[in-house]
């Protein structure tokens, strides 16, 4: 069903994007993982088409929000989720707007799934096999 999109996941703990790649891989979606933020940058922008980015905003050597600006930029528009703890989004809201966000917490990787699968029927429906 979900073959065909293919979803970035950057996180600066590499437990939790093994279990972020384990958990959606396990969905059917096609993953590839960034470290920081110049991991991201080069997939975006250099590498195969993305389809979606779930975003740790504390990335190492992403300065506080500036690469979500820049991804705000970017055409097309690559949908991000924004995965972290509600501290990190603090003041951030006017640059979160486009990207959704999503609290990292015990539960959350069910959540998480819900709000991936919604984004892609909207983005990308003609990818979703009935």
């Amino acid at each position: 069903m979900k073959e065909g999109f293919t979803i970035l996941i950057a996180d600066r703990n590499p437990h939790v994007r093994k279990l972020l790649e384990r958990e959606i891989t396990a969905e059917g979606y096609r993953v590839r993982l960034a470290k920081n933020a110049r991991d991201v940058l080069e997939w975006v922008y250099h590498y195969e088409p993305l389809d979606l980015l779930i975003l740790d905003p504390d990335l190492p050597d992403a300065e506080d929000m500036s690469m979500l600006k820049k991804l705000n930029n970017r055409i097309p528009v690559l949908p991000v989720i924004v995965h972290g703890y509600l501290t990190d989004d603090a003041g951030h809201s006017a640059v979160l707007k486009p990207a959704v966000f999503v609290e990292k917490r015990g539960s959350s990787i069910e959540y998480l799934k819900k709000v991936i699968s919604d984004i892609l029927k909207k983005s990308g429906p003609q990818k979703v096999n009935p």
